[in-house]
Order: structure tokens, then sequence, then C-alpha cells
């Protein structure tokens, strides 16, 4: 099991963990876990570092736990929040768990027989908890000064704290001593601003359990931008493809920052040391073609979305960037009705003046500003070029039988589709 520890230091996961925790693993396959409150419908990019993070540790032989906050999520983390967090309703937390716990299927392994993954729910023992039996079992074991030198509380005491977000440390340490409890979980991991949550449920299971348990936690993702890793202008970016389409998701990779490249296919890729020195040796040789970026965002989106959903937007991805694209399978259309102006035509569609569709389509203001642009070489008809002002639309120009796609000059599209 030592070289899980050497790999995860070489990839970036190690910003602190408890002492002894290599020998401990090198000892015989553990149970991992790392929680998630959900406070969102689905996971974002962020949460993608400590599901990786898990991936690493089943890999190697050890048991991973997804531990899902529905309890916790009612209360609210103050890790990481300059203010208190809006609490969200109970029909929307059991909704939002539902629909995280869906995305984790593709990044762990549940069939695997010693070592198979669990997502399991922490309402299921938080929310019939008796508060009087809880502050006698297990507050009694916490003293308030060593709450306050933990940094997640020190950070919030001069904006204000409220007793329910100072309570969450508790309720996190609670989760790791059940799990000790019910699941011989030894280990959790999680993103650096849950190291004192991390530490105080280490500290439980000693008190309690006269027991060793440990915590590792990796350094929160940055962007040498400044910007807030994750975020567009258009906002968070999404593992649920209904609220982040697979293209816009696989474009956000593709657009990563050079400085930053290198990082992120270490903590959000599998691939091995000598590919990842590789492909940044090509990225200084040739940044302009972006080579370590595609091999990020080709690992990164087959890993949430699937193999066939990469071929798709990659596809999507040639067409609208220009590049050379052999033959397009009619379902790519479908990626690209959802990233440009797309209009349906209705009626017979054969026959049609390439000058009317142009205009129809919004790509010129007028039937003769169509002309102009036509006869200038400016449209392109399923990216061959048209200078023929005459030129009519044939039953064979549309793709799969209802596909065509427009472009004036290099960046303007429109998608026209038939029944």
């Amino acid at each position: 099991m030592s070289d899980l520890f050497a790999e995860l230091e070489w990839r970036g996961f190690l910003h602190h963990a408890t002492q002894q925790i290599q020998h401990h693993l090198a000892e015989r396959p553990r149970t991992v876990y790392c929680g998630f409150d959900p406070t969102a419908p689905s996971f974002q990019v962020g949460n993608l570092m400590p599901l990786t993070l898990l991936r690493h540790f089943q890999l190697c032989g050890h048991k991973p736990i997804v531990l899902m906050g529905g309890g916790t999520g009612l209360i609210g983390d103050p890790s990481g929040k300059p203010t208190e967090r809006p609490l969200l309703s109970k029909e929307q937390i059991r909704d939002n768990v539902h629909r995280q716990r869906d995305q984790v299927a593709r990044l762990l392994d549940f069939d695997a027989k010693d070592r198979r993954a669990l997502v399991l729910n922490n309402a299921d023992w938080l929310v019939e908890q008796r508060l009087v039996d809880f502050l006698r079992d297990v507050g009694k074991h916490f003293t308030v000064n060593i709450m306050l030198q933990k940094e997640s509380v020190k950070a919030r005491l001069e904006s204000g704290l409220s007793f329910t977000e100072f309570s969450y440390m508790l309720l996190q340490a609670y989760d790791f001593l059940h799990l000790f409890r019910e699941r011989k979980c030894t280990l959790q991991v999680g993103g650096s601003d849950q190291w004192g949550n991390i530490t105080a449920g280490v500290d439980l299971i000693r008190r309690i359990e006269n027991a060793e348990a440990h915590g590792l936690v990796a350094p929160l993702v940055t962007m040498a931008s400044g910007k807030k890793f994750g975020k567009t202008e258009e906002g968070a970016i999404y593992l649920d493809p209904q609220l982040t389409s697979p293209y816009k998701f696989y474009q956000s990779w593709i657009n990563t920052d050079d400085r930053d490249v290198e990082r992120y296919l270490k903590l959000f890729t599998h691939l091995p040391e000598p590919e990842i020195t590789s492909l940044v040796a090509q990225q200084a040789r040739n940044p302009a073609q972006r080579p370590a970026q595609r091999a990020l965002a080709a690992a990164v989106t087959a890993l949430v979305h699937g193999a066939e959903v990469l071929s798709g937007v990659q596809a999507a991805s040639a067409i609208l960037f220009g590049e050379e694209q052999p033959e397009v399978h009619p379902q790519v259309f479908e990626i690209l009705a959802g990233e440009i102006p797309t209009i349906a035509v209705e009626g017979e569609s054969d026959g049609v003046a390439l000058v009317d569709l142009v205009a129809r389509a919004g790509l010129a203001k007028s039937k003769s500003e169509a002309r102009r642009s036509i006869e200038q070489g400016g449209i392109y008809v399923n990216q061959q070029r048209v200078d023929d002002a005459g030129r009519t639309i044939a039953s064979g120009d549309w793709i799969g039988g209802r596909n065509l796609l427009l472009r004036k000059g290099k960046k303007e599209y429109a998608l026209l589709r038939r029944p």
C-alpha cells in the first residue's frame, strides 16, 4: 500500500495527514470515507477532487464510502464560508441527495467484491438522534476552547457564527464514530478546509473507542488566474448534464490555463506519470494545439459522462472550431442543437434557395445581404464554402436526412433541422 502514498504525494493530494497514516494503510486494506453535503442539486467540478481521491484509494485495494449529508446538510458547514449558509428545506435536501447519488455511479466501482464502493446517507442516523443523549455521549468529549481553535470556527468568529453551525463539527465527528462502529471505517479524507472537522472525529474515536483512526486532506483547488476554480462567466460547472451540458463541461477543461494544466492532469485524471510528463512537454513545444488540455478534457469528460458522450462532444467541438471531421454522425447534431442557434424548418425544404435559409437563420438581416455574403464567399453549407448565390438545397445536403449546418465567417453558426 506504500505505492498509494507515493502516488498521492506525487499527484499533489497531500496537504495534511495524521501521524502513522502511511503505516496504517500499509498494514491491510482499509475503509475510507468522504462526506458531501447536498447543498446543490448536483456535484460541481470542485467535488471531483475528493471523489478522485477516493477512486485512488479503491484502485489500491481500499474500500470507499461516499457519505451523503442528508443530516448535516440540514445544519450547514461553516468551513470555507464567510457568512452563514441559508438553510435549505428538508424536501430540497432529500431531492439533492437523490440527484447527487446517481452521479457517483461512474466515478467509483460498485461491483468489486472486496472493495465495493458504498453510498450512505447520514440522515439515517442523525435525524433520529436524541438531543440529550447526543450531548451526554458526544458533546462531553469536546471542550469549547479546543473547538474555538479549529480554523473553520476561528475564521467565522468576527463575522458571526450561530450555535447551529458551531455544532456542525460534533455531527461530523459523530459520523466518523458511527462509520467506525458500523463499517470499520478508519480513515476520512476531504479538502483542507475540513481538517478541523476530520481531526475532531479522529479524537472522538480515540476517546470513546480507544482506537486508532486517521485523516488526510488535499489542498483546495485554485486557478493561477485568480478566478475561483470551477466557475465560468455563466456560473458553476456541474456534473449533471442538465445543468452543464457535456459540451460546455468539455470546453471548460479545454480552456484550462497553461499554468494549471499539469496540476489538473495529476489531480483529476488517472493518467500515469510518463504520459503526463510527455503531454506537458508537448504543451511547451506547441501550446497553440493545447495537447495537455485536450487530454485533460477527454479524460475527465469520459470519467463523468462516458466514452460515447465524449466522442459526440469531441465531434461537435471539431465542427464548431473548423477542424477536420471526415464523417459526422447525426447524433452529434443533438449536441450542437443545444449550443448554437437552431431553427426548425417546416414544410417542403428540398429545392429551397440558400439565400432564403441564410436570412431565415439570422445570419443575414435580409435576402440581399445574404446574397452578398454568399457571393463574397462568406457562407458555408456543412462546412463547405459556397459562392453561388443561386444555390438551392437538395435532399443530399441534409445530414442524416434532417440536419443542415450553416456558417457565416469563422464563428457565426446556425443549425437548421427538419422533422
